[in-house]
């Protein structure tokens, strides 16, 4: 299946734009999750600083402690002064609680066991009623008369919400994913400009190649810029050229060849046609030679048949090859015409034919003989009796198969059994033929046409061994009043 050039553009168009979305996709996941995090650790480690800040200058303020142990009233009195409007205390000592106790505790055991054993300040985030919160911990200590301090045994604890913070880092989130999200639709707007500015010269370099496939050595592509596509279409340009002159030299060349043997096989009709009067008299004679005379007379006679048929196919083949070979079609028994053919060749009684009544067809009679000829005469040839053949007539198709016994094709020589001159045996220099038959043949199936549908011939290898010709021809009954006559391209 062949795909056309704006396929693949296409195909590269997206492929680009996925690439240039999932490098914007990254970039953007990349800026803004970085964004966002970097501020909501600025955000929050803020607030910590300055709840830990707020939570000593309170404590200054309490102190000294009344008494040690402190009483109930006096953990109340110190956990009321510490709380506020946004922030919440507990004082503990101990077992004992001051009686704003919360529930549930949003103190955890291990901030606790980590105030109780330092003199610095902990805090820790949790979730508290569902929404977060800032627990702040810190033991006061007691001053000696030496100017020491020690551990007083009092826990104060600081539990301030981080609601509004929380919210602010949500907003920030929002603002940076839509961000994220315009930058990732310019992204893809500035890719499927790029894509297009690249794919340009593609697209050209596509169709362009397309014309050169299609025949059209004349194709050239503009060449602008200085880029590497740049380079490439100079490329194309220059192989271009050369295809172009090298073809049109293979063209002339072949021009030429077809001249020559069409000018050489005319050149040699009349001197053969002298030469074959010579050696029908000849034939008459060479009973009457003795010895080597009368064997040499023969030997004449066939080598100028040889070359009068050889002369004749490449005329044949010229006609193929200039286009000038026509139909000379007519109405036909089909079966009748294959029995002439072989009756005339005296094969009839050598050929095991299948030949079915009342298939009538609008066929060229004179080309029908010549590739049934062929066919039957190249199993003689190069198969093994028994020879068959078998006509059948369905879907608006005759078809004429031609088998035989023998080894049959061998599967290398198979592609080129219709080739002009082909020898499957390379040490076999001469043959009965002029190695144009099948050939022809082909060429003759190949110009039937009617109605879209072409003649063909095929080779393969039988199911029970030999060689298999299948010919195949449009079928049609033709009008009577129509001309005999048409040209290659159909049926008038």
């Amino acid at each position: 299946m062949t795909r056309r050039p704006g396929l693949r553009a296409a195909g590269l168009r997206v492929r680009l734009l996925l690439a240039f979305v999932l490098l914007g996709l990254l970039t953007t996941a990349a800026v803004a999750g970085g964004s966002y995090f970097q501020a909501r650790n600025v955000i929050l480690q803020q607030a910590q600083d300055a709840a830990v800040v707020s939570l000593v200058d309170q404590l200054t303020e309490v102190y000294p402690i009344r008494e040690l142990p402190p009483g109930q009233d006096e953990l109340d009195r110190l956990a009321q002064l510490l709380s506020d409007r946004d922030e919440s205390a507990i004082v503990r000592y101990h077992d004992r609680t001051s009686g704003n106790g919360m529930t549930p505790d949003p103190i955890s055991a291990e901030l606790r066991r980590e105030v109780q054993s330092g003199d610095r300040v902990f805090w820790q985030r949790v979730s508290f009623h569902g929404m977060p919160a800032l627990v702040i911990g810190v033991q006061l200590r007691l001053e000696q008369p030496n100017g020491t301090s020690i551990p007083s045994g009092v826990e104060v604890y600081s539990i301030r919400s981080l609601l509004a913070e929380q919210q602010s880092i949500d907003r920030l989130a929002t603002w940076a994913w839509l961000t994220g999200g315009l930058s990732l639709l310019v992204a893809a707007v500035l890719a499927s400009v790029a894509a297009s500015g690249v794919l340009r010269p593609v697209r050209e370099l596509g169709r362009a190649a397309h014309r050169l496939g299609e025949g059209d050595l004349s194709t050239r592509l503009t060449v602008r810029g200085s880029d590497e596509l740049t380079e490439v279409a100079r490329t194309f340009n220059h192989t271009a050229e050369l295809l172009e002159r090298q073809v049109g030299e293979l063209r002339r060349m072949e021009a030429d060849a077809r001249r020559f043997v069409a000018d050489v096989s005319h050149e040699l009709r009349t001197p053969l046609a002298a030469m074959t009067a010579v050696t029908d008299v000849l034939d008459e004679e060479a009973y009457r030679l003795p010895g080597d005379a009368g064997q040499a007379a023969r030997l004449v006679s066939q080598e100028t048949q040889r070359l009068t048929l050889l002369v004749n196919d490449l005329i044949e083949v010229s006609r193929f090859d200039s286009g000038t070979a026509r139909l000379a079609l007519d109405d036909i028994d089909v079966a009748a015409a294959v029995t002439a053919t072989l009756r005339a060749r005296g094969w009839a009684d050598r050929v095991r034919t299948e030949l079915p009544a009342g298939i009538v067809a609008r066929l060229d009679p004179r080309r029908l003989d010549v590739i049934v000829a062929n066919l039957v005469g190249n199993a003689f040839r190069h198969g093994a009796p028994p020879v068959w053949l078998r006509l059948s007539a369905a879907s608006g198709w005759i078809t004429i198969e031609v088998g035989d016994s023998g080894p049959g094709l061998d599967p290398e020589v198979l592609p080129h059994v219709f080739d002009r001159f082909y020898k499957a045996d390379t040490a076999r220099t001469r043959s009965e033929g002029s190695g144009l038959g099948l050939a022809i043949s082909w060429e003759n199936a190949r110009l039937h046409r009617y109605a879209g549908r072409t003649g063909d011939l095929v080779a393969a290898n039988g199911p029970d061994g030999g060689a298999l010709f299948t010919l195949r021809l449009p079928s049609v009954t033709a009008d009577p009043a129509a001309t005999d006559t048409a040209d290659p391209g159909g049926v008038p």
